[in-house]
């Protein structure tokens, strides 16, 4: 048994990165903010890693009686985290030792569970929540106890096809539970106690916890009683609720996980399989990034949208419990609290989103090489993962569909193969084929010029370069004299506003106008092709930032718009798109493998670019959106509003997938040039589960709520695109309201644009 006194040594003695105390320093003020605020009535935070415990406090009340003030011993019933400390930890130990197989059915340990179509439902895919089951046991008939349970989890019918789709599901790790005790010959908590907590020296850690005061209750009256209803009605003991545990404990927890399965002299798992429990194990791609039983995030890092999509892993509880764990900066976070005492209302959203702030301040930055050295298993498994653009298909076919043509090229500096070697070179080299003509969008043909963009030619190759954004924006006939077919290779934003997608409309229609053919070279929605969001275009406010009334994410690739505008546009051209190879509509543009180059001067980054469909619709009002800063897209602000203030209203709105801290910038150009804004910065904490445009709305509606004789709402709608959300702004609406309300004319546009898909979610 390890104590506490030792663990702390044994870390201490180890070297890593160190954490800025001037920035855990803020920690205290928060916590207390967030109590002060009602959400939670206490809570405990440590953090620590290899180099030692770098912070540990308790904050507030346990409960509201005298003497109950929160304690850094206090027990607190972990939820989920159950999930991962308790029940995946079993299954790994059991696969290890060979009494259980990942890819085998659970119907092979209990047979009986083969009822009702769920004879290949595997334990990997309940341990990634790919089971296709629901949500949780029907709770709606009396029922209780363990046997009970199981038999309703027999009578249990996939929700969805094994393995097709991710739904959380507590029934996945019930069933986990029972597994562990099949195999074991030991019900599950008999199991953990002897294999990981007494090993670990987690004496504070277990299930049907005696009664104690030292216990954070999580209910009027109800202490040392699990919270969930279904563990509860279990007799206490279940593999996805149900287990207590204190802070330091699951210190020492974390400590094996960053050590590799190891603490002190004490293995719990192997080297080999903590890294395979902690990198994507999704079976379709990433629709969500889930290890065996662990969630996944970027790391904590100042830059953590930079680097690789994934390198953290953790897990969250109902009851207000957190352990999230960091093997590149070899720190992790664990943040206890009861937030449903006394009446379930509690939310520690806001506390969680602020502690990763403080974090990725503490922590600074990080280099790509340091992720790669620190989660290699991860690098292997995205440089695997890589996606082959329409430019690198139809260079593998020697370009023979142009064979024998005179082609004109629409392109910019994101046309570029897997090498890195240019559209337009490439077709200079194949023979048989004659590049005439360049075509560029706005931006230019390098990609750097803002405003109007002049008509020349391309020092390098000597052709002719045809501007497509300045005084003419449809190539004119005199332009395509002797071009025998027009080929379009540009990497897109996925946002309605967007011009490159109205050049590739506008091209359409001359090409069709002369008769010749349009190939389109396809490349991935950076944003995923999957999401569709946030308000259509107003019917009769077509624009050049608006071709054809789409949602704000349209969630189409270029090739697929084509389709789309062809059709319903009835532009009627020979269209041609070379689809890629290997790409997935849930695939993020960093899942790829294909190298980020930025589209326009002010999406620099793919965290840039996820916000922007969301922070652009504010850019037409009087704000800075920090175009003329470091961080175009990741700041909002203006010299009128009080930062503070917009931060805590937008943080207490409890957005899914980011988070606001308050910030004063000053642009360099653009709009409040050389003056100070005052502002929020956001940084995307969650991208598959945020709403951009939503988001955008948001901000509006705050702006306007706090600021309503400063902000021009009017100004917005050029990008937001639709008069009923500009007037539920005005009068009040909630942005949530307004963003359901849109939703029906979402669904009618799923069903057309389903026409003309190209991909799937798996490939």
């Amino acid at each position: 048994m390890i104590s506490l006194f030792a663990f702390l040594m044994m870390l201490a003695a180890s070297s890593a990165y160190a954490a800025d105390p001037a920035a855990l320093s803020q920690i205290g003020p928060i916590v207390r903010e967030e109590i002060a605020a009602g959400r939670l009535p206490g809570a405990v935070v440590w953090i620590g890693g290899k180099n030692g415990i770098l912070y540990h406090h308790a904050f507030g009340e346990k409960a509201m009686e005298p003497g109950q003030a929160m304690t850094e011993d206090t027990l607190f019933d972990l939820a989920s985290v159950t999930k991962t400390v308790a029940t995946t930890t079993a299954v790994m130990q059991l696969v290890e030792a060979g009494k259980l197989d990942l890819e085998a059915p659970a119907a092979r340990y209990w047979p009986e569970f083969a009822a009702n179509g769920k004879g290949g439902i595997t334990l990997h895919q309940l341990l990634t929540h790919y089971s296709g089951l629901r949500a949780d046991l029907n709770l709606e008939h009396a029922w209780s106890g363990h046997e009970a349970a199981l038999r309703l989890m027999l009578e249990e019918k996939p929700a969805f096809p094994p393995g097709t789709h991710y739904l959380y599901s507590d029934i996945n790790f019930e069933i986990l539970g029972e597994l562990v005790e099949k195999v074991s010959g030991m019900p599950l908590d008999r199991y953990c106690r002897m294999h990981i907590f007494d090993p670990l020296g987690m004496s504070d850690t277990g299930f049907k916890p005696v009664f104690s005061r030292r216990i954070a209750p999580t209910g009027w009256k109800r202490r040392g009683e699990v919270n969930d209803p279904t563990a509860f009605r279990m007799g206490g003991v279940s593999g996805h609720a149900g287990l207590f545990s204190t802070a330091g404990d699951l210190a020492k927890f974390a400590g094996m996980m960053l050590n590799g399965g190891q603490l002190g002299k004490v293995r719990i798992l192997k080297p080999s399989t903590i890294e395979r429990m902690t990198v994507p194990q999704s079976p379709e791609g990433r629709s969500r990034l889930r290890g065996l039983g662990w969630d996944i995030d970027a790391p904590f890092a100042s830059n953590r949208d930079t680097l690789l999509p994934a390198g953290a892993y953790g897990h969250t509880g109902f009851t207000g419990t957190s352990i999230w764990i960091d093997p590149v900066s070899k720190i992790f976070v664990i943040l206890l609290t009861n937030r449903v005492y006394p009446d379930g209302r509690g939310n520690v959203k806001p506390l969680r989103n602020r502690l990763v702030s403080v974090m990725d301040e503490a922590v600074g930055k990080v280099s790509e090489t340091d992720v790669a050295e620190a989660r290699p298993a991860l690098a292997a498994y995205l440089a695997a993962q890589k996606v082959e653009s329409g430019l690198d298909v139809i260079e593998e076919q020697g370009f023979s569909p142009l064979k024998g043509m005179r082609i004109g090229l629409i392109t910019n500096q994101t046309g570029r193969d897997r090498k890195g070697r240019s559209c337009a070179d490439l077709l200079r080299m194949v023979p048989g084929v004659r590049l005439l003509a360049l075509f560029s969008p706005e931006h230019g043909l390098h990609g750097e010029q803002d405003g109007k963009v002049v008509s020349g030619s391309d020092p390098s190759t000597g052709l002719p370069v045809y501007s497509l954004y300045g005084k003419v924006k449809k190539p004119t006939r005199a332009m395509l004299e002797n071009i025998d077919a027009l080929v379009f290779d540009i990497q897109d934003a996925g946002v309605r506003f967007y011009t490159y997608t109205t050049t590739m409309a506008y091209a359409m229609e001359a090409a069709a106008g002369k008769g010749i053919p349009f190939y389109v070279l396809d490349r991935p929605d950076p944003i995923t092709a999957d999401a569709v969001q946030g308000p259509m275009l107003d019917p009769g406010y077509s624009s050049f930032t608006g071709y054809f009334p789409l949602p704000v994410r349209y969630g189409m690739t270029l090739g697929e718009l084509a389709r789309f505008f062809n059709a319903e546009a009835g532009i009627g051209a020979d269209l041609r798109v070379i689809p890629m190879r290997g790409y997935r509509r849930l695939d993020w543009y960093d899942t790829t493998g294909q190298p980020w180059i930025p589209p326009s001067p002010n999406l620099r980054s793919l965290a840039e670019a996820t916000l922007y469909p969301g922070i652009a619709l504010l850019e037409g009002a009087n704000v800075s959106v920090g175009r003329g800063t470091g961080t175009p897209f990741e700041v909002v602000g203006a010299p009128w509003i009080e930062a503070s203030t917009l931060a805590q209203y937008l943080s207490a709105r409890n957005l899914a997938g980011v988070r606001f801290a308050p910030l004063t910038f000053t642009p360099e150009s653009d709009r409040y040039k050389g003056q100070a804004c005052h502002g929020v910065r956001i940084t995307v904490s969650g991208r598959d589960s945020l709403d951009s445009p939503e988001l955008g709305v948001e901000i509006a509606a705050a702006l306007f709520r706090l600021y309503p004789e400063h902000f021009r709402l009017d100004d917005t709608f050029g990008a937001i695109g639709s008069h009923a959300v500009i007037e539920a702004i005005r009068n009040g609406k909630d942005p949530r309201t307004i963003a359901s309300d849109w939703q029906p004319r979402l669904e009618a546009f799923r069903k057309r644009r389903a026409h003309y898909l190209i991909y799937s979610d798996m490939q």
